[in-house]
C-alpha cells in the first residue's frame, strides 16, 4: 500500500471528515497531527486553507524551537508533480515579507495566524517553508527547488529574514509516517554506503570505531535530520540557520570553497547500539548523532546543491556505544565547544547547583534536572522530578507575574536569570510550583475536563502558565494583596489540606475562559484583528485575568446558595501577610 493510499484511508475517519472540507485540508491536518505532533485543537487552529489562503495551507508557530512552519500540501495519487506547487510556496514567501498587505487580502483565519507570525518575527523566529506531497518532483522541479534554496540562503545573508524551504515528498513522508508509528524514542537503523569514502575501521578501548571522510552527497541522505529524530541523544536540537557558525557553513557549501569543507569543519560524531561493516556498507542500529546537529541541519537546508557537489567531504566518527550512560557523557563532552543556549550555560551556575543540592537533600525521592537531555534515574518519584527549564518558566509566571513571557526560555535564562534564581529559594516552594503545574497539565488534555475555550487548548505551549498565574492571583486578591505574590508552598498546603486543589483549578480555568471572551469582544483600535496568541503573550491578558478573578469571587459571594462555597473558598485562600512578598521585576 502506497503512502497516498494509507493517508487516504486514515483521513476517512470521522475527525477529519467532520472538521475539514476536502481531502487536501484533511491531508494537511493529518500531517500536522501525526508528524508535527499537534493535538486536534492545535491542528484545527493551524489550518488556513480555503478561499484567499494565498497559497498557505497551514501555519504552525513553534515557540520552543523559535520556528515558524509555513505549509503547502499537495495530496495526489500521481507519481510526479511539476514546479507549480514550489511556485506557490515561493509566492507565499514573497507575500510573507509584507505582512501588512498580505493580512489585508487574506481570509479571516489566515489574518489571525499572520498576527501571530508578526509577533514571532519580532522575537526573531526563523521560517521554514514546507511543501508536503504524496508524489515526487520532476527533474525540472528539483532544479527549481535548488534555485529557491540558494535564493533563500542569499537573502538570509543579506537581510534580516532567516528562512529555509524543505521538501517532504513521497519517500520522506513514508519514512516519517513509519517513524510516527514507533515509540516516542524511535530507533533509526541506517546503512551508509562508504564506497566513495575514505575510512578506517579500528577498535579503541574495546569499542568499535569507524572514522572516515564521507561525501556530503551521502551525508544528506541520512534519515532523521529534518525532523530531529537523528539527534535524540544530543544535548540540544538545531539552533537555527541564523546562528553565526551555521551561516558560515552555508556560505562554504554554496560558494567556490566547498571542496575545503573537510578542512574547515571539526567533524561529526555519531553513536549507535551496534554496527557492522561489510563490502563498504556500514550497517548501524540505533543511530544517533551526538555532535553535528547544527551542521547537518545547515547541510540539509542546501540539500539540492549538496547532492551535486563532488570531492566535498566531512569528517565522520562512528562509535558503537550500547551503554546509555556512556553515550550521554559523549554527547555532553563533544558539544562543549559549540555555542549553546543561555539555559545550557546556566546548568552549572553555582545558584542552580545550590538549588539542586537543597532540593535533592529535602526530597530524597526527587531529582533536579539541570542539563538539557538529562533524564532522572528510574528509581526517582516522577512527582518529585523538576527540570531547570520548567522551573524558570514557573518562577517568572508566579513570582514575576509575567506568564506572558514564560514561553521565552532565552529571556528567562539570559535577561532575567539574576532576578529569578536565588540561592535561598526554598525547595518546598520549588516542589509546590511543580505540584501546581503538574496538576494543571493533567486537565489540559484533549478530553477537556475543564471545558476550556478551544482556542486556549490550542495554545498549550504557553497558556497553562497563565493558569498557574491565575491561581497565584486568586490567593492575592482574596487576601487583599494584589501588589504582592503568595508563597507557593503555603498556597499548595492550604488547598491540599482543604481538598480544594481541583476546585481552585476549575475556578481559575473558568476565569481564563472569561478573560479570553472579554478580550475577543473588546473593540480593537484601527480595525485591528484580535489574535488570541498575541493576546496571551501580552500584559493585557494579565489585566483581563485579574478582572475575571475579582469578578468571580464577588459574584460567588452574592450567588443564591453560594454562601457555603464562598466561605470554604475564602477559608482555603486565607494566608498570613508574612507569606506574601513583592513580585520580582521582569518588564
Amino acid at each position: 500500500m502506497s503512502i497516498y493510499e494509507k493517508i487516504l484511508n486514515e483521513i476517512k475517519a470521522d475527525y477529519y471528515v467532520q472538521n475539514y472540507a476536502n481531502d487536501g485540508q484533511r491531508f494537511v491536518a493529518w500531517y500536522l497531527f501525526n508528524i508535527l505532533k499537534q493535538d486536534r485543537n492545535q491542528t484545527k487552529d493551524a489550518i488556513t486553507d480555503g478561499a484567499d489562503d494565498k497559497q498557505i495551507d497551514a501555519i504552525v508557530v513553534d515557540d520552543e524551537k523559535q520556528l515558524i512552519h509555513i505549509i503547502q500540501g499537495k495530496f495526489t495519487s500521481g507519481n510526479q508533480i511539476d514546479a507549480e506547487p514550489l511556485r506557490e510556496v515561493l509566492s507565499s514567501w514573497i507575500q510573507l515579507r509584507d505582512l501588512v498587505k498580505l493580512q489585508q487580502v487574506s481570509n479571516a483565519k489566515l489574518q489571525v495566524k499572520l498576527a501571530e507570525v508578526a509577533k514571532a518575527f519580532e522575537d526573531e523566529y526563523e521560517v521554514n517553508f514546507e511543501l508536503i506531497t504524496t508524489s515526487n518532483l520532476t527533474d525540472s522541479a528539483k532544479k527549481d527547488l535548488e534555485t529557491f534554496q540558494k535564493s533563500l540562503a542569499e537573502i538570509s545573508e543579506n537581510e534580516d529574514f532567516d528562512a529555509t524551504i524543505s521538501l517532504v515528498d513521497e519517500a520522506e513522508l513514508t519514512r516519517r509516517y513509519e517513524l510516527a508509528l514507533e515509540t516516542d524514542n524511535p530507533q533509526i537503523n541506517y546503512t551508509l554506503d562508504l564506497s566513495d569514502s575514505q575510512f578506517m575501521d579500528i577498535e579503541l578501548a574495546g569499542t568499535k570505531v569507524v572514522v572516515g571522510a564521507i561525501p556530503l552527497k551521502e551525508v544528506v541522505k541520512i534519515q532523521g535530520i529534518k525532523d530531529g529524530s537523528l539527534f535524540q541523544k544530543n544535548v540540544r536540537q538545531s539552533l537555527g540557520n541564523s546562528n553565526t557558525v551555521n551561516k558560515k557553513i552555508r556560505q562554504t557549501l554554496l560558494g567556490d570553497k566547498h571542496k575545503d569543507f573537510f578542512f574547515f569543519h571539526n567533524g561529526i560524531t555519531a553513536i549507535c547500539d551496534r554496527m557492522d561493516l561489510e563490502n563498504n556498507q556500514l550497517k548501524m542500529y540505533g543511530l544517533s548523532v551526538v555532535n553535528g546537529c547544527q551542521s547537518l541541519n545547515t547541510i540539509q537546508s542546501c540539500s539540492e546543491t549538496v547532492k551535486k557537489l563532488e570531492e566535498t567531504y566531512v569528517l565522520f566518527r562512528f562509535y558503537e556505544i550500547p551503554q546509555r550512560d556512556r553515550a550521554d557523557l559523549i554527547s555532553i563532552n563533544t558539544n562543549s565547544q559549540s555555542a549553546v543556549k543561555p539555559r545550557d550555560l546556566r546548568s552549572n551556575d553555582k545558584r542552580v547547583l545550590n538549588l539542586k543540592r537543597q532540593f535533592e537533600q529535602k526530597y530524597a525521592q526527587g531529582y533536579f534536572i539541570t542539563k538539557r537531555g538529562e533524564v532522572a534515574p528510574s528509581d526517582k518519584d516522577k512527582n518529585y522530578v523538576i527540570d531547570l527549564s520548567d522551573l524558570g518558566k514557573y518562577l517568572i509566571a508566579w513570582h514575576s507575574q509575567r506568564p506572558n513571557i514564560s514561553y521565552g526560555e532565552t529571556k528567562i535564562f539570559d535577561k532575567y536569570f539574576e532576578i529569578l534564581f536565588k540561592r535561598d529559594y526554598k525547595p518546598e516552594n520549588i516542589q509546590a510550583l511543580n505540584l501546581w503545574m503538574t496538576t494543571i497539565k493533567k486537565y489540559w488534555v484533549e478530553s477537556n475536563p475543564l471545558r476550556l475555550n478551544e482556542t486556549l487548548l490550542s495554545m498549550k505551549a504557553y497558556a497553562p502558565f497563565h493558569h498557574l498565574y491565575a491561581i497565584s492571583i486568586m490567593f492575592s486578591i482574596a487576601n487583599n494583596q494584589q501588589d504582592r505574590v503568595p508563597e507557593p508552598y503555603v498556597t499548595w498546603t492550604n488547598a491540599n489540606t482543604a481538598n480544594m486543589v481541583e476546585q481552585i483549578i476549575k475556578m481559575t480555568a473558568s476565569c481564563l475562559n472569561s478573560a479570553l471572551k472579554s478580550a475577543s469582544t473588546r473593540t480593537i483600535p484601527n480595525n485591528g484583528i484580535f489574535s488570541p496568541q498575541n493576546w496571551i503573550k501580552s500584559k493585557q491578558s494579565l489585566n483581563d485575568i485579574n478582572f475575571a478573578i475579582q469578578n468571580y469571587i464577588d459574584m460567588l459571594s452574592y450567588m443564591d446558595g453560594g454562601e457555603d462555597q464562598y466561605k470554604k473558598l475564602m477559608d482555603t485562600l486565607a494566608m498570613n501577610q508574612t507569606n506574601f512578598e513583592y513580585r520580582l521585576q521582569a518588564d
